[in-house]
């Protein structure tokens, strides 16, 4: 395949949800090493343990400093493209991945919307074949009910109601 960029992107707004999540995330992560440090502070743990925290520790800065760069090269990497036939899913920063998904073989589409993402109307959508499932990460809210209609029509799944 060649190195073109397909048709569609990602939500302008994914860096900056995708941050907001990593920081919740890396909050959580700072709040437990900090109750491990009162444990190991209150019960006189033996010092290895207190080494092993600040390794932690040390893991965690490295990989709030990654979580504050990455989604914007995330973004820049994510491209898709549909028609009739085929759904192609492009992404990867450092290994470029195409994937092609064939409409005869999808077998469901769905949406998920989580709180940030309901906060900046934005879904992720995940198609599943026999054999695999795809995500496209962050969408605006009508271009992913949309997709997920089109792609549903184009693959002839049937709509169910749940009563």
């Amino acid at each position: 395949m060649s190195d073109r960029v397909l048709e569609h992107r990602l939500s302008p707004a994914f860096p900056k949800v995708r941050m907001i999540s990593e920081s919740i995330t890396n909050m959580v992560g700072f709040v437990v090493l900090g109750i491990l440090f009162w444990l190991d502070f209150y019960f006189a743990w033996p010092t290895w343990a207190f080494w092993i925290l600040i390794g932690l520790v040390l893991f965690n800065i490295v990989g709030t400093i990654y979580s504050l760069i990455e989604p914007f090269y995330f973004y820049q990497s994510w491209s898709y493209q549909f028609n009739e036939e085929y759904l192609q899913l492009c992404y990867g920063i450092l290994r470029k991945e195409w994937v092609i998904v064939p409409m005869t073989k999808i077998q469901s589409v769905t949406t998920t919307q989580g709180p940030i993402m309901k906060t900046y109307h934005m879904r992720s959508i995940k198609v599943e074949t026999m054999g695999s499932s795809h995500t496209i990460p962050a969408l605006e809210e009508e271009v992913a009910l949309s997709l997920r209609q089109t792609l549903a029509k184009y693959a002839k799944l049937k709509e169910v109601d749940e009563a």
